[in-house]
């Protein structure tokens, strides 16, 4: 098969002829018909993430049919088009019996603890616990930019956020994950307060929900105009980014009782970053994690993508080869294409 591969951190992937994966019992092998470009794979092949054993083939946003399935897999068959969130559970420890597959204490994430979705194939493990069927609906383009970006986010806005008609939530970062978490939160009634760098992307935001937006580098206090523009703060922050200034300034403005959510990454040195913590002491603040979601809650997801109450073909911005997924990887952290990349040719 061909795939993007390396064999060191940093070290331009190159394109390769590869071995096709082998289902495990448990386990099917999907043909991969799209994958997303997402930061945490810039993560993952910067050597961020300890799962990562190398030579590696990245990957973990994807779509596709099922090719082969495993002796034990009793719900697919070969040609079922499906879709995988990012964290798969086990289906055996503690967390898995109490339905938080997204943080199984044995996970397994493609991209991550075995090779991706940057593959014309990919091994997917414990098959009847972590698939979700696709409609005929919907195509594999869009069903791609669900597993990561829309479905950490929609856990994000959704669960733990616990987001209601009319609250004011703010989004810091209007990249895939922001995006998506401004349109879901514009779903469910609330009023959404953008913040990013770049007017394009704030433009972006505005035309999917956003009431109002802030470009960060034109007033002096983030924390200070989302509190004038929502009469008092954000019910509901989220830092969709993952960097300190913007994890400090989206608990900053919160009122009083406010959640936040982090979402983006932070590792290396950035991975302890400072927080008001008087604040959010005296304010009785909530600080929450987001980490993918479960497969048995995309049904909720599915049923606002079926009504058109979200749309997140709306997200979708370049549509590219397999080969030009190098570049676009290794371009992620100084150049931020808007709206969701997804590989569409192999």
């Amino acid at each position: 098969m061909k795939a993007v591969f390396f064999e060191a951190f940093g070290e331009t992937p190159r394109l390769a002829t590869l071995p096709c994966p082998m289902p495990e019992p448990h386990g099917v092998v999907l043909k991969v018909e799209a994958t997303g470009v997402c930061r945490s794979d810039w993560h993952g092949w910067m050597g961020h993430d300890d799962d990562i054993e190398l030579p590696h083939v990245p990957g973990h946003e994807l779509a596709g049919t099922v090719a082969a399935v495993g002796r034990s897999v009793r719900k697919w068959k070969i040609g079922d088009r499906v879709t995988v969130p990012f964290v798969g559970g086990c289906g055996g420890c503690p967390q898995c019996h109490a339905g938080h597959q997204q943080v199984c204490d044995h996970q397994f994430q493609p991209g991550f603890t075995h090779w991706g979705s940057f593959a014309e194939y990919v091994s997917i493990h414990q098959a009847d616990l972590n698939l979700v069927a696709l409609p005929e609906s919907m195509d594999f383009v869009t069903a791609a930019s669900l597993g990561c970006r829309f479905a950490t986010s929609f856990r994000a806005v959704v669960d733990q956020g616990r987001t209601r008609a009319g609250e004011w939530v703010c989004v810091h970062g209007s990249g895939g994950v922001g995006l998506s978490a401004i349109m879901i939160a514009n779903a469910l009634g609330a009023n959404v307060v953008a913040v990013d760098i770049a007017d394009d992307k704030l433009a972006l935001a505005k035309a999917l929900g956003a009431v109002s937006t802030i470009n960060a580098r034109a007033v002096t206090d983030v924390a200070e105009a989302v509190r004038e523009i929502t009469q008092g703060g954000a019910h509901v922050s989220i830092d969709a980014l993952g960097h300190p200034e913007t994890c400090f300034n989206s608990i900053r403005n919160l009122r009083k009782r406010g959640r936040h959510v982090q979402i983006g990454l932070m590792v290396a040195e950035q991975s302890t970053p400072q927080v008001p913590m008087a604040q959010i002491i005296a304010n009785e603040l909530e600080i929450l994690g987001s980490h993918g979601m479960q497969a048995h809650r995309y049904d909720a997801m599915m049923a606002m993508i079926a009504t058109g109450k979200v749309e997140p073909q709306r997200l979708i911005g370049r549509r590219i080869t397999l080969e030009e997924a190098i570049e676009a990887l290794t371009e992620m952290d100084s150049f931020q294409a808007t709206g969701v990349t997804v590989v569409d040719r192999f």
